[in-house]
């Protein structure tokens, strides 16, 4: 439709320019005219519709005509047009309409322009977006083919733009041109690959390979064809006895797969062994859980090895509960086993807190919101679940944020708030009054998003498959303020939760919208907005706090940048809180036996239509009451097999229905159900053999059914086909009791084969295949026919036991002894495995490979020769299968010596068969047999060597082998005959021997310790051959129930030495303990006892309960310290030292403890030191011996304290050379210190000096060089052990120190040859007029120093009075006949090259007569009086 409106108006168009060329004048002015383009602008929605139009658009075949006669009509209907008016009127007129025309005109091919281009941008896009690397979507397949068939490889690519495609055999690329013309035919059409080989030879078997690659990747397929040659219909591949040879080889399983117990959070590895290696064809093993496909991932590990497969679960969660099954290829199909894995509950981390949720799920995502679902856990942990908390985070993170405050009642949740494109992942945590559960297993992340995005997309085909996408955003631009959305109304009605949703508005608009949800109580005209504080992005909204049982409506509104809509219609009103009820449980639950540690459960699925999430079931044992769950998980059929039963226990069963509300109520209780195998009818017999042939009999013999039925079998039915006829005919009518048969009456020369089935008390079972065909001819060999019934016993990991019965037919003679043959199963390799042949019929065979599966058969041996060999035995693998039980040897209660053997496995009409030797039962004279339950009991009469032997035992009508062995040797016998001699002959068992212990008062106590006695035992206690009673200088104790016998006696003295006897009896049981309590041993006891009554009698005044002793602390000081108890106020505390007493002692009387501290302790304070404490009362002192080895224990812990004090060694340059010190808290000589340059100890010399101080030890170089570089250590010795410490004195550290020395020396030199005056001056000098003064002086320097005198800082000029005298180092300066104007303050300054100084002197001259006031005389030379300040 779209197609003819465009070219009609495009018909319009040719024909308004057809006339306005006809009508245009040439006085007519040409006017340019502009698109609409450049005054408005198309939106996207037209120009998208014109592209697609563009494009789709075809051109008519009759178009060329229709124009033609478009055209002939606008002409004729021009001609016939009435013209009104003057001529300019018209032109004028047409002038304006035919500008509209070119208007309309030049717009539409600008528009017919832009979406040209726009279709363009759009394939551009389109392509660069299809653009992919290539992709197998199905791969290459192995072939395998006859020789001169054809074959065709076949493979399936997926790509864009078309990839190049290459064939390969065996890596070299396939030329057509170089192969053999119609050899090969390669194909590629539609992404189909094909290769085809014609008349296959060996030559093409190969390996063939396809590389595809275009400009985004490449890809690869590989697959081998094997061409096999052909032999013929009898002897070729497709051949029966080829078929059956590969099927006979082919691995089956070894062990049925068991149930297997897991703990959530914890790993679990379910493993299956196979018989054999599996072949190639079965490698391909699948894992199937609830008959999903398992694949190896992160959590999960898929394994073969060593005929083992393997499934791991690193980490087990409850979804990973659930039926297991694998499977395995084989020649028929497949063969598959099938388990249940179970996923305990984690143990809680508060006591009766819930089991965990599972099965977290997400519904209903949209651009910030979803609805969480669960299941409920089938624990409750004791108490009802509360509700449940929600957790979520964002994949990949483990920041979990809670989404709810208060527990959710159901299991169902919608969760608010989300950001869109935003992935997430939930947990859900299960609360009762007791705690909160474990969280669950987190959700698969999801991704929030809009769905009705895709709704909003047209999608327009184009060119070969390609599209065009217009958005439906893009062409509502017109809408601004929003329209109301629709069909507001409930989508969930929850206890907790009311979930709204509605329809967008249509059109929507292009501006993204929010939503505003108002909610009013019926029957008010009232509205409330309810999300004022949540923006709402998505259709969707949950309402939580609703009062419940009133009914509410709600309306929405929709919000864009440009307003609000109006409301939209009220939803129906909705009732608020109405709680969703459980649903009912289960009905008609039954329990049936199944095996001989499972039930089999079966209950009526809900009516009504009612559909429950699944089903927990759970368990009792009989006698108890607390039930336990079976499943974590739920499960969804209505019959279920409970393993991990105890055999011979009775349950009871209950079934509980789960819904989104919760747990149902228990079902009814099932009848009490004893755990045996169910009867059922036995599989079919195997194993045919000849034993014996005649002229018209033969004698056969077969092997037992794998499944017996769980109970005995009464008989074989046996069938006999001769080959010349068609029916098959019953041998017998009554059941066969026995695995051989004659069958008579026969025709000599015939062939037969035979038939049968096993029958029990469930009926009559499978019918065998037919044995191989017999030809009843009679055997007159001189050897012995085969042995028969071969089979294994007491298999275990390395080991078994094997039996055989003889040959019926035993040739020229009997039969000697026997030849055991092996092979693993899978090979046709046998091993003679005894190199002397046996007599007996059964043989040990050890060294077997654990896991491994082998088959034996066995050759009887005469006078003639080796006979022909057994039907081998059914395969066998070494392996201790799981809960073997053993024999058990021991002596029961009586004294008997017993055997015992329990099988949990045995059913009803199961028999222990014992046997000695395996050569038959054991003589009853010897032994008697007892049976309770499922344990045998195999009692010695009356014991002794003849007793010794093997003992062995085998439970009759089971499926697998319950059997084990004893071997009871003489060293066993006498063990068990000397505990039988114990309990038939009891003693009281001793525990603890006579003790003698001194009592705090010195009493002593003489005690013992038997076993536990009964309230019936006796005690007699003797002294001397006299009988004691208890007195209260001599109490006696019997406590019976710890099996305790004590005497105290109080005052412990020669009238207690002596012989002590206690006489014990506890009915049967009796014994006699003595002790001897004479000479040492009393002098020992007599002595302890009086010094701990003395001691008693002085802790009753001040007494020490601490000891005096020493500590180092540490800063070095060696603290004594004691402690006093039973302090007065008037008690008193001293210390002695050597006998003197010693002050600087502390006394603290509060607390009772004395100390004395030496600070700096040396060989003086070695002694004895001693504490003394006293009162009225009485007094006690504590020594502490302080000399010799104690003393130096002393130095040796303050040596290691002071060497652990020492600082890193420091380097300190001086002006004799370079020092390395370290400092310490306390240095003494008993400290040995060594230094190390370079490893070298070190010796004081000239340049080398060690020393110490009381805090610091010290190695000085003296002038240093290049040769005292290094490092040097100091090894300091405790007497014990020693501590190094080290420091570096090379490279830039030496060159500083060096460097730093130099200086100082220097400085030291000119400290000493500076000039100095060094004495003589005064401070004041006094003087009486016209005397003479001198004033002498020393000085020094080198060089000689230059000397100055000033007056007043003048220099004085020497002449007249004034003179100076130098001779060496003295100075003396004279004034002679001194005066007033002398009086000053005078000095001499000398100076050289290092250095000057000034010496001061203050001259103070007084008249005749006078003394100056605040001065003394002293005595001065000459006359001269010299004074100074008081």
């Amino acid at each position: 439709m779209g197609t003819r409106t465009f070219f009609h108006h495009r018909e319009e168009e040719q024909k308004e320019e057809r006339q306005q060329s006809l009508e245009m004048t040439s006085t007519t002015r040409k006017k340019k005219f502009k698109t609409s383009e450049e005054e408005e602008t198309f939106s996207l929605s037209e120009l998208s519709i014109a592209a697609a139009l563009a494009l789709t658009s075809e051109i008519p075949q009759d178009y060329k005509t229709r124009r033609e006669a478009a055209i002939l009509e606008l002409e004729q209907r021009g001609q016939k047009r009435v013209w009104f008016g003057n001529d300019m009127e018209k032109l004028e007129k047409e002038v304006i309409r035919n500008c509209r025309l070119l208007r309309v005109r030049a717009d539409r091919k600008a528009l017919r322009r832009k979406a040209v281009e726009k279709a363009r941008v759009e394939k551009e896009y389109i392509e660069l977006r299809s653009g992919r690397p290539p992709m197998f979507w199905i791969p290459l397949r192995v072939h395998a083919v006859w020789e001169r068939m054809e074959v065709k490889l076949a493979c399936t690519v997926l790509a864009s733009p078309p990839p190049q495609v290459t064939w390969y055999k065996n890596g070299v690329p396939i030329d057509l041109r170089l192969a053999p013309a119609g050899k090969y035919k390669i194909k590629n059409k539609f992404g189909m690959l094909t290769l085809h080989i014609s008349r296959c030879s060996m030559e093409d078997s190969a390996e063939y390979s396809v590389e595809v690659k275009n400009q985004y990747g490449e890809a690869y397929s590989f697959a081998t064809v094997l061409v096999r040659k052909y032999y013929g219909k009898e002897s070729g591949f497709d051949s029966e006895i080829y078929k059956r040879s590969l099927m006979a080889r082919e691995a089956d399983f070894a062990f049925p797969l068991k149930p297997l117990f897991s703990r959530e959070k914890e790993p679990f590895t379910l493993s299956c062994y196979f018989s054999s290696d599996l072949l190639e064809h079965q490698r391909d093993i699948t894992w199937f859980r609830d008959g999903e496909l398992l694949q190896n991932s992160e959590r999960r590990k898929l394994k073969y090895q060593d005929q083992e497969a393997s499934l791991t679960v690193s980490c087990a969660y409850k979804e990973d509960e659930g039926f297991y099954t694998i499977r395995v290829p084989s020649l028929d199909g497949y063969k598959e086993q099938t388990t249940y894995v179970f996923v305990r509950d984690a143990a809680a981390e508060t006591a009766g807190a819930p089991g965990s949720p599972l099965n977290v799920k997400c519904h209903d995502i949209n651009k910030d919101c979803l609805i969480l679902s669960w299941v409920a856990p089938s624990d409750n942990g004791g108490s009802p679940i509360l509700g449940y908390y929600i957790e979520r985070c964002v994949a990949g993170s483990e920041d979990w944020v809670p989404c709810n405050d208060k527990p959710v009642k159901t299991c169902r949740y919608p969760v608010l708030g989300l950001a869109e494109g935003q992935s997430y992942q939930f947990r859900v945590k299960a609360v009762n009054k007791e705690g909160i559960s474990h969280p669950s297993k987190p959700s698969d992340p999801v991704t929030t998003y809009d769905p009705s995005k895709d709704k909003r997309v047209t999608v327009i085909p184009y060119d070969d498959g390609r599209t065009i996408e217009i958005f439906k955003d893009d062409l509502e631009g017109h809408i601004k303020i929003p329209l109301p959305p629709t069909n507001v109304h409930a989508s969930e009605v929850r206890e907790d939760y009311v979930a709204l949703a509605w329809d967008e508005p249509d059109p929507r608009g292009r501006e993204p919208l929010n939503y505003y949800v108002e909610k009013s109580i019926v029957g008010s005209n009232s509205w409330q907005m309810v999300n004022l504080d949540m923006q709402v992005n998505s259709p969707r909204f949950a309402l939580f706090d609703l009062v419940k049982g009133k009914s509410y409506c709600f309306r929405v509104r929709s919000v864009n940048k440009y307003g609000i809509s109006e409301p939209s219609l009220p939803s129906e009103p909705i009732t608020a809180g109405a709680k969703l009820a459980t649903l009912p449980p289960p009905s008609q639950v039954l329990a049936f036996r199944d095996t001989k540690t499972s039930v089999v459960l079966q209950w009526d699925k809900l009516k009504d239509g009612l559909e429950p999430l699944g089903y927990y079931i759970y368990c009792r044992e009989t006698g108890t009451e607390e039930w336990k769950t079976v499943n974590n998980k739920p499960v969804t059929c209505n019959e279920f097999t409970v393993p991990g039963l105890q055999p011979g226990k009775e349950y009871v069963f209950c079934v509980k229905s789960v819904s989104e509300a919760g747990l149902s109520e228990s079902s009814p209780e099932t009848d009490p159900i004893v755990v045996r195998p169910a009867i059922a009818c036995p599989s079919a017999p195997h194993g045919f053999v000849l034993l014996n042939c005649g002229k018209a009999d033969m004698t056969i013999s077969w092997k037992p059914p794998k499944r017996k039925g769980g109970t005995k079998i009464l008989g074989y039915f046996l069938d006999q086909h001769d080959t010349s006829e068609l029916d098959w005919h019953e041998v017998n009518i009554q059941p066969i009791p026995q695995r051989v048969y004659t069958v008579s009456n026969l025709e000599e020369g015939h062939l037969y084969e035979f038939r049968a089935c096993a029958v029990n008390m469930a009926g009559v079972g499978e019918v065998s295949e037919p044995s191989d065909l017999f030809r009843c001819e009679e055997w007159t060999m001189p050897e012995p026919g085969p042995p028969y019934d071969v089979r294994c016993t007491e298999v275990r990991d390395a080991s078994l036991k094997l039996h055989w019965e003889a040959p019926l037919y035993t040739g020229a003679g009997p039969v000697t002894g026997y030849y055991v043959d092996m092979c693993e199963e899978g090979s046709e390799e046998w091993k003679q495995i005894n190199k002397q042949s046996v007599a007996t019929t059964h043989m040990k065979v050890s060294d077997l490979e654990t896991g491994k599966c082998y088959i034996f058969r066995v050759r009887a041996l005469n006078k003639a020769g080796i006979g022909p060999p057994s039907l081998p035995s059914d395969p066998v693998v070494a392996k201790t299968k799981p809960g073997t039980n053993e024999i058990e040897l021991g002596v029961d209660e009586e004294g008997f010596i017993y055997m015992a053997f329990e099988a949990p496995e045995k059913n009803d009409s199961s028999e222990f068969i014992w046997s000695k030797d395996y050569e038959g039962p054991p003589d009853a004279d010897r032994v008697q047999i007892e049976e309770k339950g499922n344990k045998s009991k195999l009692i010695l009469k009356e014991p002794s060597e003849k007793d010794l032997g093997i003992y062995s035992v085998e439970v009759t009508d089971v499926d697998d082998d319950i059997s084990a062995s004893c071997t009871l040797t003489k060293e066993d016998l006498d063990k068990l005959l000397k505990r039988s001699h114990e309990i038939r002959n009891p003693l009281i068992k001793l525990i603890s021997g006579w003790n003698i212990d001194i009592l705090e008062k010195g009493e002593v106590r003489l005690w013992l310790e038997v076993e536990k006695l009964s309230p019936n035992a006796e005690l007699h206690l003797i002294f001397n051959d006299k009988e004691l009673t208890s007195t209260p200088t001599h109490k006696i104790n019997f406590v019976k129930g710890k099996g305790l016998v004590e005497l105290i006696i109080q005052n412990f003295c020669e009238d207690d030495k002596g012989v002590y006897t206690a006489q014990l009896q506890d009915g049967k049981a009796k014994n006699q303990f003595t002790l001897l309590l004479v000479d040492e041993c009393f002098a020992k006891v007599a002595e302890e006892a009086d010094a701990k009554r003395r001691e008693w009698k002085k802790k009753q005044g001040p007494h020490f309960i601490e000891n005096l002793k020493w500590k180092v602390t540490e800063n070095c000081e060696v603290l004594l310290t004691c402690k006093a108890t039973n302090l007065r106020k008037d008690t008193s505390f001293e210390w002695f030292f050597n006998r003197k007493a010693r002050a600087g002692g502390a006394f603290d009387p509060q607390t009772g403890i004395g100390t004395l501290r030496i600070k700096k302790i040396t060989k003086a304070d070695e002694g004895q030191y001693k504490a003394l404490v006293s009162d009225d009362r009485g007094e006690d002192y504590t020594q502490l011996d302080l000399t010799k080895g104690a003393f130096e224990d002393l130095l040796k812990e303050l040596c290691r304290i002071s060497a652990l004090s020492a600082t890193p060694l420091k380097i300190q340059p001086t002006e004799e050379g370079i020092k390395i010190y370290t400092d310490v808290k306390y240095y003494t000589d008993y400290m040995k210190t060594i230094w190390y340059h370079k490893e070298k100890q070190l010796e004081s010399r000239d340049r080398l000096k060690a020393g110490s101080t009381m805090n610091q030890i010290w190695l000085h170089i003296l002038n240093p060089t290049d040769a005292d570089k290094g490092k040097y250590t100091l090894e300091l010795f405790d007497g014990t052990s020693s501590h190094k410490l080290s420091t570096d004195l090379s490279g830039q550290a030496f060159e500083d120190a060096l460097a730093e020395h130099r200086r100082l020396k220097e400085a030291a030199v000119a400290e000493k040859c500076r000039a100095r005056v060094v004495q003589g001056l005064p401070d004041v000098a006094t003087i009486m007029e016209d005397k003479t003064l001198c004033l002498t002086c020393c000085v020094s320097g080198d060089p000689y120093p230059e000397i100055t005198w000033f007056k007043n800082e003048k220099v004085i000029v020497f002449k007249d009075r004034y003179k100076m005298d130098v001779k060496g180092t003295v100075v003396t300066i004279t004034i002679e006949k001194v005066c007033n104007e002398d009086t000053g303050k005078y000095s001499i300054y000398v100076k050289n090259k290092y250095g000057s100084e000034t010496g001061q002197v203050t001259i103070s001259v007084y008249k005749h007569g006078e003394i100056p006031t605040g001065m003394e005389e002293e005595e001065v030379p000459g006359g001269i009086i010299m004074k100074k300040p008081k």
